[in-house]
This record gives C-alpha cells, structure tokens and sequence, in this order.
C-alpha cells in the first residue's frame, strides 16, 4: 500500500471511535459487534464495506443484509454516497455495486434467477399477508368450517412459525403423527397442504416461502451454492439477535466456504422471539465460528446521559445477555417525567396536550413519538389528538395496503402471471364489469367457452386487456404501464367525475404512476419486477417514507431502528407493559423479552422521556384497577419526576328527566 493510499485510509478513520475503527480494520474471518442502541452501528458497517473496497475488494463480492426498507436504503445510500465520492481512488471499480437488502428481497433475487429450479417463472407473483390470509380463510370455509372458530391468522402464524423452522406442509403432516397429531394439528396440516397447492397452482410464493425456498434451493444444489459464495465472499448481517432458523442456516450456508462474516447485533433489543428469532443465534457465534473476533460498541451517540443511565439500570436486571454500559458525551439531559391518569381518557389527553405544547415550543412534530404496547391503545390517543386538534400519524397505514393501490398493482401482477388466480379474482369486476360470482367459477374451472356469448365477450375483453399489459410490462417503463392499467381499464372513467372519496382514490392510483418513475431508469421488465416486489415487501416503517409533519403514533415494536426527540410511553401498567397474553402464564425469558422491549423504548429518544400510565382502564369492555408497571420502580428515583401541571377530567353530562 502507497503512503498516499495509508493516508487516505487514516484519513478516513479518523470520524471513529476506537472500536469503530476495530471493527472496520477487521476485514478477514468472521466478526461478531456487540452495537449498543444508538452506537452508530450502521455508520461501522459502512466504514467497514468502504474500507474492504478500499483494500482491493469488488464491491459486487459484498453482501449487507438488513431486516426493514428502511434500514436497507439507508445502508444502500450511504453506501453509493461513499462511493461517489470515493470514485477517484485509483485501482478500483465502481460499476459494480455491493448487494444491500432485506432477507426476503435476498430471496426475491435468488430464486428469480433459478426460478427453472424451483418450477416457476421469473415473474412469479408474492402472496403478501393478506393475499396469505384471505386465501386460508377460503380454504377453511370450504372445509365447511367456520373461520370464526377456526381462526385463519392464527393457523397462518402457525404455518408462519413452521416455516421458519424449516418445515413444509409435509414436513409438519409427518412430525405430527402418533401422540402428537392432535385435532387442531390435524386441521392446520390439511389446511396447509391445500394451501400449497393453491400456491404452486398460482405460481405464486408467499413471504415465507421467500426464504425457505431460498435456503430449500442453495442447500440441495451445490452448484448454485457455490455461485454465490463465490459472489458474496464478504457477508453482513445486520441486527442478527432477530434472525430465524431459516434465516441463520441460509446465512451459514452463503458464509461457509470464505469464512468472511460480519455479524452485528445486540442481545438486549431481542425481541421477536414471537415470530421465531432465536436469541441463541448470536450467543452461540463465537462456538459456530471458533476464529471470531468479538467488538463492543457502547458509545451511544443519540441519547442524553439521564436516558443512558436509566436504560442500563433496566437492562441490567436481566440475566441473558452480555455485560454492557452505554455511556455518552451528550449532555446530562432533562429527566425522565412521570404521570398518572385517572383514567385511559386522561392519559391520552396528557400526551396530546404536552405534544402540543412542544409544537407551540418550536418542536416538529415529526420528531414527537407515542409508544404503546399493544395497537388496540391508538384508539383513544387517536381521539385526544383529534380533540386538541394536533396533527398525527398511525404507523401502520401502508401506501400498498390501500384498495385501489392493490387492484393496479393485481393488473401487473395477472399480466405477468395468468396463472394467478388471486389477482385475477380480485380484478375481474374492476371497475364493474356485470361479470358474476358464477361466471368466475366457471371461468376458474375452465368452462369459459359454456358462458352466454354476452358475457363471453366482456371475459374475453378483460383477458386481452391482461395480455396487453403483460406485453407492455416487458417493453415499456413502469410508469407508463401504471398509467396505461388506470386508463384502459375504465378505472379513470369510473373515479374521475365520482365522489369525493373517488377522487382520492385516483389521486393514489396516480402516485402510484409518480412512485414508479423511480424504477424508470432499469431495463425493460426490470423496472416493473422492482415495483412489484416493493409493493409486496412494504412494511409498516415504509408508511413514514413521506415523513410527515406529524406526531408519530406506533407500537413499541415497530420503533425499532427509529428514533425521536421526544418519546411518550404509555400503558405503564402491570399486565399491559410487561405485556400478559390472556390465558397465558409467563416464564423467564417472556419477562425478560418484556425487559428488553422497554429497553428499546427508552432508547429511541434524543432529548427527553415522558412515561405514563393510567390507574384504570377499560379493556374488552370491563373497567379494571392498574398496579403501575414494575419497570416504573425500576427506574432510579432520582431519575424521575412527577408531572403533576396537568388537570383533565371527562365532562358529566346531566340529562333532566
């Protein structure tokens, strides 16, 4: 290396702290960063990746994978604003791009160019939780089955779970056979095994399927395994206390042959083992990678000291895990502030009028976050922010989600793959073609030429429509396509000259068109492909991409990997933060779940902390008295203080008799 070169590279590391800049200069064999909330972990990664093109790697020979969009862009972003400015550094190629993404878009892209191998087509449609969901429902009801007794998301989390262990339908039919093949096992095999083949009759996967099928096809071909070893000598695991066995056996078998993984994680945010993530995974690195080096990041770089102290005093009761303190040079801060409601009414109104006192302070709203733990507690703060007239958010509400969204995407979707029959259900009376429930049954069972001749043509219309917009989806930019299904369609016609509500649902049709433009610039039927796959894999932190100009209002769940100047969290309450499933007795790895939940929460906020609480509440109907939650007494006393500024009462309306 030239002394110009070693200048450039301590140039570079000098924004680092020390073990940073371990972490980064680690570039042979497997690492494995214990990152602190707010550590800077995704600014480690970075430098690391810049630093190994740098030092002569290929940048496509690098694999970063996250677990959200957002983080994923973020990363991506970062990644080529680097290597923009980095283009000048002689000996180095720029044309090729390292691989940033999500598991399941991983998946999207693998089985995509071996869809031969796993017998669909390129353009394979992707079942999002709705697709799944209406589809199990389906299956129970002509099992003749109701699905309120027979839950259809209960049995698909079920299937879910399953899948994450790696198990199929026939997998599941044979480990429940003897003693173990109850009669809801029973039910949730048979449903499953019809499920699959609707799938497979579709041509379509679902979200789990993105991944085990991935992981199904590098394991039973050593060809294609060895292809992407070969790609990806360089891996990066973002947040790898959440992953799965499907998602750590993958990542084992990609990282096998170069030994070259990256690992970053942090046992105390661990908290999805609900849907599968196995906390041992990241424990038990040093035993599956012997020649590991371990780096700990505990400089926090968002919070204020008095958030820190009172984030490790929590932390620090629980017994799984590894010895950390977070420490900071920001400010010493203002202190964690305290109130009690009387009621869940009370508490409500409290969060929205200090928000609002933070906005009339110069606050943006945006910068404001309201915590619960379950999503049935947006109901009423929904209703004091509408009340104090102080602009709000629901995450959770998807761009993609919307009706009118999803009906243009099925047009893409049907016009790529005829054989989904999902899409094309929900699109055959879009707009309204007089084409009944009958009709589509036959035309389902392959009786389209028994239909009167009438309604023969408007079928026969409609498939063509589908056709033109297969061919055009190959040939044209997305954009152009999008706007072509809105018109040609008579979707535009419909809405145009409708209510109200008519138009604003052509107003998201049409920034559907403006969204895709994005995509315009990859090649033909490329471009289309990345919009699709984006609709399905939208998650619930993708509905802040507008960033609006609100108080943010989310589960604690879905905070994670955001974070806020001020933080609300509410329902402090014994039973409902520690969360208590009904019929359910809790163990010690459920309250340290909890434990870390809390963790996380505190830990998604800059300046300051409120916490809240109301002394009854009236859940399912049924008031009930509130012991405040136990994380409250875990809290240093001097960390604390008491917001008693805030006087609300309901109004008693008296009615003369």
């Amino acid at each position: 290396m030239s002394m110009n070169q070693n200048n450039e590279i301590q140039d570079y590391l000098a924004g680092l702290n020390p073990g940073q800049k371990e972490a980064v200069l680690h570039t042979e064999g497997p690492l494995l960063i214990f990152a602190g909330a707010g550590a800077g972990k995704t600014k480690t990664v970075t430098h690391r990746i810049m630093h190994l093109i740098k030092s002569g790697v290929e940048p496509r020979n690098i694999l970063a994978i996250t677990f959200t969009n957002k983080a994923a862009k973020e990363m991506r972003d970062r990644v080529l604003t680097a290597l923009e400015k980095e283009r000048g550094l002689t000996g180095t190629s720029f044309q090729e791009k390292p691989f940033v993404s999500t598991f399941h878009s991983l998946g999207v892209h693998i089985l995509k160019e071996n869809s031969r191998e796993i017998g669909l087509t390129r353009h394979f449609s992707i079942f999002d939780k709705s697709d799944s969901l209406r589809t199990v429902k389906d299956i129970v009801r002509d099992m003749g089955l109701d699905p309120k007794q027979h839950e259809p998301g209960k049995i698909l989390n079920i299937i879910s779970r399953e899948k994450g262990n790696l198990k199929n339908a026939a997998d599941f039919a044979e480990s429940i056979q003897g003693e173990n093949n109850t009669a809801q096992h029973s039910l949730i095999s048979r449903v499953w095994t019809e499920y699959e083949r609707k799938l497979k009759e579709e041509k379509s996967l679902d979200f789990d399927d993105l991944l085990l099928k991935t992981y199904k096809l590098l394991k039973n071909s050593k060809e294609i395994l060895e292809k992407y070893q070969n790609i990806w000598k360089y891996i990066h695991i973002d947040e790898y206390q959440d992953t799965n066995k499907v998602q750590y056996m993958t990542v084992k078998l990609l990282a096998e042959k170069h030994q070259n993984l990256c690992v970053v994680g942090d046992i105390d945010q661990n908290i999805y083992s609900w849907r599968g993530a196995d906390i041992k995974n990241i424990l038990n690195f040093e035993k599956d990678y012997p020649r590991a080096k371990v780096v700990l990041l505990e400089e926090n770089y968002r919070s204020t000291q008095n958030i820190l102290a009172a984030a490790n005093s929590i932390i620090k009761i629980n017994t799984n895990r590894v010895e950390k303190n977070l420490f900071t040079k920001n400010a010493e801060g203002e202190k964690l502030s305290l109130y009690a409601g009387y009621n869940e009414n009370e508490e409500a109104h409290y969060i929205a009028n200090k928000a609002k006192e933070l906005i009339g302070k110069g606050v943006s709203a945006k910068e404001i976050a309201v915590l619960y733990r379950a999503n049935f507690q947006s109901r009423i703060l929904e209703d004091a922010f509408l009340t104090k007239s102080v602009p709000y958010q629901v995450l959770g509400t998807k761009f993609f989600e919307r009706k009118e969204v999803k009906d243009v995407i099925s047009f893409v979707r049907a016009g790529l793959n005829p054989d989904s029959m999902t899409d094309i259900k929900r699109i055959i009376n879009v707009p309204v073609r007089g084409i009944g429930k009958v009709t589509i049954i036959k035309i389902f069972a392959g009786q389209k030429e028994e239909l009167p001749s009438g309604t023969k043509i408007k079928v026969n219309q409609f498939f063509d429509l589908l056709k033109k917009i297969g061919e055009l989806a190959l040939t044209t930019k997305p954009s152009e396509v999008i706007k072509f299904i809105i018109k040609e369609s008579g979707i535009e016609k419909e809405l145009r000259d409708g209510s109200d509500e008519d138009k604003e649902r052509l107003e998201n049709m049409r920034e559907l068109a403006t969204l895709a433009i994005k995509y315009d610039h990859l090649p033909v039927g490329e471009g289309i492909e990345k919009l699709i796959e984006e609709a399905a894999l939208a998650t619930d932190q993708d509905s802040l991409e507008k960033n609006e100009e609100a108080v943010k209002l989310l589960t604690v769940h879905a905070s994670k990997g955001l974070e806020f100047d001020y933080v609300f969290i509410t329902g402090l309450e014994e039973d409902l933060f520690p969360h208590q499933r009904m019929n359910t007795t809790k163990n010690k790895e459920d309250n340290e779940e909890e434990r870390r939940l809390f963790y996380v929460a505190l830990t998604r906020a800059r300046k300051k902390v409120f916490l809240t609480y109301a002394n009854t509440r009236t859940i399912f109907g049924s008031t009930q008295s509130n012991t405040p939650s136990q994380f409250i007494g875990d809290v240093p006393e001097d960390l604390i203080e008491q917001d008693q500024t805030f006087e609300y009462r309901e109004k008693i309306i008296y009615l003369e008799l």
